[in-house]
């Protein structure tokens, strides 16, 4: 009983130490007040003007854009990483697990620190000049999401029947048909969370962000701003714009509809899986 009950204050002094600031934040997002704490009355006036800020509607797109291009490459590369390691044979298996997992327990200031010296020697050496921008900042992103990626996907084959490929293999599917036909869809609920958690870890990415960006995307020829990047500009020279309060609140209700979403559609799919299950049973009971 006194273990239940210190799991269970346990557990509410973190959901209280997480989720009270970012309800606190949402609050005084329904007031123009400059500061946090001050309250000038119910409006919607920062959501209006929110829209209207174009240099965070810009951070806002840039950050989205690089969010999905670089957790679809990620995807991509993961996900063809933990197959070929799947079934190759166990030595080069865990020699790329070994290499995946450096990213993943390394400092990320490592990594954002020696993607910086090899841009700078590939621009100074190979390419003659500032080989900063987007494409340098793609290439970050990924160096950071496509391990979990391979992290995601790879549980997923491993549950897998490998009797299934073989099975397509010996009934005369080409290897790529029956990657596509049997294997792919087995670990789509893998691909599809490393998937998300890509896009997860570049969202709220700065380090890497700060060390790789150049010019590019809706920045047009200055330098490309995230949130982030443009949050950490805004506390050097003063306060947060007010306008963030709203758009976090926003970020937030997408989040939550989003895990909602997905909830409902996994309890439906393991409630379909439940009735068909039952329906084969009483057939063959028959």
């Amino acid at each position: 009983m006194v273990k239940r009950i210190l799991a269970q204050c346990y557990i509410w002094v973190i959901l209280i130490l997480m989720y009270l600031p970012i309800l606190v934040l949402i609050a005084f997002s329904f007031t123009t007040a400059t500061n946090v704490g001050e309250w000038t009355g119910f409006s919607f006036d920062l959501y209006s003007a929110l829209f209207k800020n174009d240099e965070i509607m810009t951070a806002l797109g840039n950050t989205v854009l690089i969010a999905v291009i670089s957790a679809s490459v990620s995807t991509l590369l993961g996900t063809a990483g933990a197959i070929g390691s799947y079934y190759h044979n166990k030595r080069v298996r865990k020699t790329i697990d070994f290499v995946n997992q450096i990213p993943i327990v390394n400092a990320e200031i490592v990594i954002a620190l020696s993607l910086t010296v090899m841009f700078v020697f590939c621009g100074t050496y190979i390419f003659r000049g500032n080989i900063f921008s987007f494409w340098t900042l793609l290439i970050g992103h990924v160096v950071i999401s496509a391990p979990f990626v391979y992290t995601s996907v790879k549980p997923r084959l491993q549950q897998m029947d490998p009797s299934l490929y073989e099975a397509a293999i010996d009934l005369g599917a080409t290897p790529t048909r029956a990657l596509f036909k049997v294997t792919i869809p087995e670990i789509t609920p893998g691909i599809l969370s490393g998937f998300l958690l890509a896009i997860t870890l570049s969202l709220d990415d700065f380090i890497i962000t700060a060390f790789t960006r150049g010019s590019g995307l809706l920045s047009g020829a200055n330098t490309i701003e995230t949130l982030s990047t443009l949050v950490q500009a805004k506390i050097k020279k003063g306060p947060i714009p007010t306008e963030m309060r709203a758009l976090t609140t926003l970020i937030f209700v997408l989040v939550v509809l989003v895990v909602v979403a997905i909830s409902i559609y996994r309890w439906r799919r393991a409630k379909k899986a439940k009735t068909d299950n039952a329906a084969r049973a009483r057939k063959y009971a028959k």
